[in-house]
């Protein structure tokens, strides 16, 4: 389904009315002045329940569970699929992965040695991943017609530098941070980038993958010495954010803190370690069999990853509240998918998924609900009423429309409808019919959720063509497939399938109807 955001400009009656020069400066600045903050702050494989508001249990996030009370909280919100590069196409483009021109991480190896550490530090044209058209319109573009300074900060992956789909060409005033997600594959990177530029920092590299030294006692914390260097980059892209809030103030932002966090590997300031290791006891190393870096302590750096995370959104918001543009800033919050299994992340352990299974094939790189349900928070004082909750059906996608429709500023043709009046308290009058995902990897899946109905296919580039069916009212864990017993159900989804799909440019990304 392809809804345009058709709306009003005041800009065409402009000439109508004969205003002296000054007054029309006035108006214009005035105008300009009231127009709300867009913070967009975007998680790295967070699971949905590793917030308190969400159900967790064991990881702290007060300053999360304070935005949550303050605001609302979706319930049916989804990412725009399993994996982190189409995932935020489909949030910037608003296309989902039945349109969308990327539909699966790809750094385009005939390139290089893209995947060698030491290469890409020696060659910046091995690094990133493959771009999106030049002519691509993302929200930032859109959002400059309506007067707004644009920012991303954290993690890209859209498109590597040099090429036609940096952050700066995609419409974004200031970028800071990891162009390329595999080289946020270490929190002490050897550089980083500001716009355009690579900014060398004082790290050595150390590549992913390394292993304790032969002989190591794997029990001893001074074993893992190697892998925690001087800079720790959450830390510089915070600062940058902070700076860019302070050198704004005076105009409507959009800012997109696109933090890597908690994508493993696991690795966390001290001081939030030792408050986990405390709390949770002694445990298991992790040795590095599942790829990243060994880590002595998982569980317990897992979950400080997230509550420093956690204390550095409080600091935005006490920043924010400083400079006098909180009450006129909405800020919205998500993970672009479900939780991981790797690295020594123990998604289970965390009930990271809660109340879907959160198990490999069962989060992060699955169609399944714990790969892509996540979190939505969205505070704005005055505007939202604290402490709601909505079930409105809704994804990325809709986030072009939404933040369109915030700045008052026409939106492309989008796969998408905005959500302003859910988040206002107003009726949402026009909503999904469904919401449709396709995903090229892990042997192909595509799913649909329609209503309370959710249909998946799995293994289709492996020759599977029988669609799964699942009542997700009584069955949110996907436990019982009912397609024999509703297959007028389930040919209503197999015909969205095949409208919904329009074959990739790219045939990597390509698969059956």
């Amino acid at each position: 389904m392809k809804i345009t955001n058709l709306l009003l400009s005041i800009t065409a009656l402009a000439g109508a009315f004969p205003v002296q020069e000054n007054a029309q400066a006035k108006a214009k600045s005035s105008a300009k002045s009231v127009k709300p903050n867009i913070i967009y702050i975007l998680a790295d494989d967070l699971g949905r329940a590793e917030l308190g508001s969400y159900g967790q249990q064991l990881i702290e996030t007060p300053h999360l569970d304070a935005l949550r009370n303050s605001g609302m909280l979706f319930t049916n919100h989804y990412s725009g699929t399993a994996v982190s590069a189409p995932s935020r196409c489909v949030l910037f483009t608003g296309l989902h992965t039945g349109h969308a021109y990327i539909r699966g991480n790809d750094e385009g190896a005939e390139r290089g040695k893209v995947w060698g550490f030491a290469a890409v530090c020696a060659d910046s044209t091995l690094e990133g991943q493959r771009p999106v058209p030049a002519n691509t319109v993302m929200i930032p573009k859109a959002l400059k017609q309506g007067g707004y300074t644009t920012a991303c900060i954290g993690k890209w992956g859209l498109g590597f530098p040099g090429s036609v789909s940096t952050p700066n060409k995609m419409g974004f005033d200031f970028f800071y941070g990891y162009n390329c997600q595999r080289q946020s594959h270490t929190y002490f990177p050897t550089f980083l980038y500001r716009n355009e530029a690579r900014e060398y920092i004082q790290n050595e590299l150390v590549v992913p993958g390394t292993k304790l030294d032969k002989g190591a006692d794997p029990k001893d914390v001074k074993s893992y010495a190697k892998y925690t260097q001087q800079t720790y980059a959450p830390d510089l892209m915070y600062d940058e954010l902070i700076k860019f809030v302070q050198r704004s103030k005076k105009e409507p932002f959009a800012l997109f803190w696109t933090t890597p966090v908690p994508h493993v590997p696991l690795q966390a300031p001290e001081r939030w370690v030792k408050h986990y290791v405390d709390k949770f006891g002694d445990e298991e190393p992790y040795l590095g069999n599942k790829g990243y870096f060994p880590c002595r302590y998982p569980r317990a750096t897992y979950a400080a990853m997230v509550s420093y995370w956690d204390e550095q959104v409080g600091g935005l918001i006490a920043e924010l509240k400083r400079q006098g543009i909180y009450e006129n800033t909405i800020i919205l919050f998500t993970s672009d998918n479900g939780p991981t299994f790797n690295g020594g992340s123990d998604s289970p352990w965390f009930d990271s998924a809660k109340p879907f299974k959160s198990e490999s094939r069962w989060g992060k790189c699955s169609l399944r609900e714990g790969g892509i349900r996540t979190p939505l928070l969205v505070s704005w004082p005055k505007k939202v009423k604290a402490g709601t909750t909505n079930d409105v059906i809704s994804a990325f996608w809709d986030m072009m429309p939404t933040m369109c429709d915030i700045a008052g500023v026409p939106s492309p043709e989008t796969d998408g409808i905005s959500l302003l009046p859910s988040i206002i308290g107003k009726p949402q009058k026009v909503q999904h019919d469904f919401l449709y995902w396709e995903y090229c990897e892990a042997g192909g899946e595509k799913a649909v959720r329609m209503g309370k109905w959710k249909g998946y296919i799995q293994n289709i580039l492996k020759g599977n063509r029988e669609i799964e069916l699942y009542n997700l009212d009584l069955d949110p864990r996907e436990q019982t497939n009912v397609a024999r017993y509703n297959p007028e159900v389930v040919a209503q989804i197999k015909e969205i399938m095949k409208k919904e799909h329009i074959d990739a440019e790219l045939k990597a990304f390509n698969m059956p109807e």
